[in-house]
């Protein structure tokens, strides 16, 4: 039997439930806070994650699903989704327009790594990209965003923040950082070993417990803000405890890249295990400029779908549309013909083989239907249809004209 490839899951039944209200509710979220949808595609050039997510990132140097295709093209599955909104971003034009361009997205995610709860070689992600507004009130909107959603998911969180400087104040912390590794580089992982000439930031974010251990002492990147990157992250605070969304330093949070800058933030839940990122975002101002485009300030967030698949918390289900079933082999023709009528305005579902009114009572059950409306013998010499209301529990015969 034919099976499917490994960390590549089906979505079926009660998960594709929660799938779809997550997506519905986290888009309505979105279109609320004035953001509009953008679908890039699954494959690009290979070269657009190498300099945007960079060529010493774990994505990059194992994770990715790269081939070369049959034009000789070096392509790969998008790994994330923030590169390719930015790639249309650019190719558009759009960053020439000048203004404000706001986009939300989902769709699937690939990544080649070893399967575990929360973490799939297909996945899902929900993403929010914010181009134009070169103020701290929109990383302000992001968090709100993500709070909002994971609010209506009826899902508890931790909100953790840090602030990775800029250009001001960055390449100096850099430094004093790569010396402080150096004082114990006998001690660190071979990871943080390489990331120290390639992405010294990244130490910080090393999961070994040694290595966290000895950056305990390490210089932190908070105290050596300049003037107006301390000045941007303070009023972040206090727009957050003015609209009373928690929050937790954590000056180990961080992004490698040269063009994050100033706000990092990330959603974590106690209730998934030890992946327990189910959010993530910051400020990314000189990522345009990065892959050619004119510099534009920008920032977003992402989520991973199926790390919140089991926290979800799903609303009442209501019984919704109609049942049509029929008792007598001849009034099958009748049914469909009505149940099409009635898809023009309602859901409506029909069996296409005759049975008794238990068994179609049933049927309506099983489809969560609010109408059981059933025709046999009597109802085809009379011309109407009996139908039961299965929240009043009433029921009624109704005139097929009238129905």
């Amino acid at each position: 039997m034919i099976q499917s490839l490994r960390g590549m899951n089906d979505i079926l039944s009660e998960d594709y439930k929660r799938f779809t209200y997550f997506i519905n509710t986290a888009t309505d979220v979105a279109q609320k806070y004035g953001f509009h949808f953008i679908e890039t595609p699954l494959l690009e050039e290979t070269a657009l994650f190498k300099r945007s997510v960079g060529e010493s990132s774990d994505i990059v140097g194992k994770e990715m699903y790269q081939f070369i295709d049959k034009g000789e093209n070096d392509v790969c599955l998008r790994p994330e989704g923030t590169a390719g909104v930015v790639r249309a971003f650019i190719q558009k034009k759009l960053d020439k327009a000048g203004g404000t361009q706001r986009y939300f997205y989902h769709g699937s995610m690939f990544r080649y790594e070893r399967p575990q709860k929360g973490r799939l070689r297909q996945f899902h992600q929900f993403g929010v990209e914010s181009f134009g507004v070169d103020s701290v009130y929109e990383d302000a909107t992001m968090i709100m965003m993500v709070s909002d959603i994971l609010k209506r998911c009826g899902i508890g969180y931790r909100l953790q923040l840090n602030s990775l400087g800029d250009q001001n104040c960055m390449p100096q912390y850099r430094d004093s950082l790569v010396t402080f590794i150096e004082s114990c580089e006998d001690e660190i992982c071979e990871d943080c070993k390489r990331r120290k000439d390639t992405n010294p930031i990244r130490v910080l974010d090393c999961k070994n417990a040694k290595c966290q251990s000895l950056y305990e002492n390490a210089p932190k990147l908070l105290n050596s803000l300049c003037e107006s990157c301390e000045s941007d992250f303070s009023k972040l605070k206090k727009i957050l405890d003015d609209n009373a969304i928690k929050y937790e330093i954590d000056t180990n949070l961080v992004r490698g890249l040269d063009y994050y800058s100033k706000t990092a933030f990330e959603f974590v839940s106690d209730n998934i295990g030890s992946q327990s990122a189910i959010a993530g975002g910051g400020r990314y101002d000189r990522l345009v400029e990065f892959l050619d485009g004119r510099p534009t300030p920008a920032v977003g967030f992402a989520m991973g779908i199926e790390r919140l698949m089991e926290l979800i918390v799903m609303p009442e289900s209501k019984r919704e549309g109609y049942y049509l079933g029929a008792m007598d082999e001849e009034a099958l023709d009748m049914i469909v013909g009505l149940t099409h009528k009635k898809r023009s305005s309602h859901k409506a579902t029909c069996d296409f083989k005759a049975k008794n009114l238990k068994n179609h009572l049933k049927g309506a059950d099983k489809v969560n239907a609010k109408f059981c409306c059933v025709i046999g013998t009597n109802e085809i010499k009379d011309g109407t249809i009996w139908v039961k209301d299965l929240e009043a529990k009433s029921e009624k015969v109704i005139l097929l004209k009238d129905f």
